[in-house]
């Protein structure tokens, strides 16, 4: 159980960093991205798909034991979102590539949580 409660803090931890390099990149305007206008749709749609509560919540209820049953629960609601994610950073990805490594890492650890 120790290891799954590893694999959510983990994850909690990935979906932060991920938002916040997207708004970093956002307030820095990159000069690897050609499109504003994409990353701030990007954007929306982690605001969209509450990954900021997915996190905050996956941190709060594992922090002492492992709650089995709303974790999957929220990694479910975590996958859903990321495909979606996904998707959209794959059909614009020259413009959106630089996140396609965080992307990777967020959907590793997405499936490595058992299919309930």
């Amino acid at each position: 159980m120790n290891f799954e409660k590893e694999k959510a803090d983990m994850l909690a931890e990935n979906i932060k960093g991920f938002i916040h390099y997207v708004q970093l990149s956002d307030q820095k305007n990159n000069i690897h991205l050609s499109n504003s206008d994409k990353l701030y749709r990007l954007k929306l749609l982690l605001h969209e798909f509450q990954f900021r509560i997915i996190a905050d919540e996956l941190l709060r209820i594992n922090r002492f034991i492992f709650d089995e049953k709303y974790t999957s629960i929220l990694v479910n609601r975590f996958r859903k979102g990321i495909q979606v994610i996904g998707e959209y950073i794959e059909n614009n990805y020259r413009d959106l590539y630089i996140f396609t490594p965080r992307l990777y890492t967020l959907r590793s650890i997405g499936s490595s949580f058992s299919q309930i």
